[in-house]
């Protein structure tokens, strides 16, 4: 908090601060014995009538009464990584877009509109990396009518948490009556340490996505869309551990430049704690450092706490959240595929 020369907490922030990383401190409503104050740090994204809107790092958002504000500054705008590479939300968005292509895409300015059959709301939503070069709501007019000519429900996917991140636009969008649907976070961390985590004596690689993965791949009745999207990617990698009658095991990842990607880790329920996922991750690792790879990433749903577990103990950390947002009038339109 800002103290001045005299000892006390000064309000340094303005709504000309907009769009800048904050941390407030505000009067607590209904405050227990000793819980007076409340601390909120994140994007403020809107002072209007009074009330500040300040979204946080995970894209919650917190309104705060301006007559109960005791301090408040601008910060950073990000804050200093403690581990795992380094590399900025734009950076990573391409990168983890790239792993997973959609079978039809168009621009619309700086945005991406995307879609495959429904298959993942990854590849079937807006990727928003910079300006859609008309006004916000002439930009959504245009997405929800190129979803809707697809059958689709439109999907604008956001970010929060991260230096160059679109807290501003997910304000927009729910001041507009859009529905946030899925929320998860994109991790990082060292590839060579994964390497050396597991044996992958017994894991086989292969470049495409055979019978025996797609048995033990949880989405059943894969599509050949769904086909195209899995082997898309610059260097694909598909992992199997035999088993008896389906594999005991599989992972994808994907190789692009310094960044391999992991995604569809998936184990036999009756064979977890087994060690099985992480020799599937340690041999595609290997793969990837065969190719010049030196950095990892990986997606994970927020409440998945035993994924979460097991990342942060290979070094992983969070980077970013983000988020898939819904049009309004798409509420009773078919989700899809509710992977994210």
């Amino acid at each position: 908090m800002e103290i001045s020369a005299a000892g006390r907490l000064e309000v340094r922030i303005t709504a000309a601060d907009v769009g800048k990383r904050v941390s407030v401190r505000s009067l607590t409503e209904h405050a227990a014995p000793g819980e007076k104050f409340t601390d909120t740090v994140g994007v403020l994204t809107s002072w209007d009538n009074g009330v500040l809107l300040i979204t946080r790092r995970s894209g919650e958002s917190v309104r705060i009464a301006e007559s109960a504000l005791v301090a408040g500054k601008v910060v950073p705008a990000a804050p200093a990584r403690r581990r795992g590479p380094a590399a900025s939300y734009e950076e990573l968005a391409r990168v983890a877009a790239r792993a997973w292509r959609p079978v039809e895409s168009e621009r619309l300015g700086d945005w991406e509109l995307r879609a495959a059959a429904g298959f993942t709301r990854r590849a079937n939503s807006v990727l928003p990396l910079g300006d859609p070069g008309v006004p916000l709501d002439e930009a959504l007019t245009a997405v929800r009518r190129w979803y809707g000519e697809r059958g689709l429900p439109a999907y604008v996917q956001t970010a929060t948490g991260a230096e160059g991140a679109q807290e501003l636009l997910c304000a927009e969008l729910e001041a507009r009556g859009w529905v946030r649907e899925v929320t998860a976070e994109l991790w990082v961390g060292p590839l060579a340490p994964v390497a050396d985590l597991g044996d992958p004596a017994g894991v086989g690689l292969s470049r495409e996505a055979d019978e025996a993965w797609l048995a033990r791949y949880q989405r059943k009745g894969v599509s050949e869309v769904a086909l195209r999207v899995l082997g898309s990617g610059p260097s694909v990698w598909f992992a199997t551990v035999p088993g008896a009658a389906e594999p005991a095991a599989i992972g994808r990842c994907v190789v692009d430049g310094r960044w391999a990607g992991f995604a569809a880790v998936e184990v036999d329920p009756a064979l977890r704690r087994q060690g099985l996922g992480t020799a599937v991750m340690a041999a595609l690792a290997r793969q990837a450092l065969d190719e010049g790879a030196s950095a990892a990433w990986l997606q994970v749903e927020a409440d998945n706490a035993a994924a979460r577990a097991l990342y942060a103990g290979m070094g992983f950390a969070a980077h970013h959240a983000y988020h898939h947002y819904r049009a309004p009038d798409a509420a009773g339109a078919p989700a899809g595929n509710r992977s994210s």
